[in-house]
Formats: structure tokens, C-alpha cells, sequence
């Protein structure tokens, strides 16, 4: 019973390995064909960013909440004004 489940696993191996070198070589060959789809390198940056004398922009200060404006509870108007204001007014043509 041993020998023959080994000789099982011995035959699995073989086939895994040559399984396993197949798909080593499938992925090689991938990777060889996307290598050639790479864009050609250009240089992004034009100043060394270690380099002390390199221009930069102005710091500039802005604040966070310039926009801001504050609102307070407010002293509340009649309700019946201000509920006429934004009411529909009737047509006329019936």
C-alpha cells in the first residue's frame, strides 16, 4: 500500500514540475511581450529637489476659513410673513 501511494505522489510530481515549468515560461513570455508596451522615460521633474538653489513658488499664506460667516441664532420673524413669502400665488386665468 506505501509503495504504491508513493509512486502516486512521484508520478503527481513529475507532472506538477513540468506543469510549474510550463507556467514559469508562460509568465516569462508575458512579461517579455508588456515590457515592450512600457512608455520611454522622460524626465517629470526639472530642478533637483536636493539641489539648495533650485527656484520654488512663494509660500503664500491662505487661510482655511476665509470663506467663512458666522450664524447666529437670529431673532425670529412673524411667521406668517415669512410663510406668505415663499407661498404659490394663485392664478388668475380660472
Amino acid at each position: 500500500m506505501l509503495a504504491l501511494s508513493g509512486a502516486k505522489s512521484a508520478a503527481a510530481s513529475a507532472v506538477g514540475g513540468r506543469h510549474f515549468r510550463f507556467e514559469w515560461l508562460l509568465l516569462a513570455m508575458i512579461a517579455l511581450a508588456l515590457a515592450g508596451c512600457m512608455p520611454a522615460t522622460t524626465q517629470v521633474a526639472g530642478a533637483d529637489p536636493a539641489d539648495p538653489s533650485a527656484k520654488v513658488a512663494p509660500v503664500r499664506y491662505r487661510s482655511t476659513i476665509a470663506p467663512y460667516t458666522g450664524l447666529r441664532p437670529a431673532t425670529p420673524a412673524p411667521w406668517r410673513g415669512r410663510n406668505d413669502a415663499v407661498t404659490p400665488q394663485p392664478k388668475q386665468d380660472r
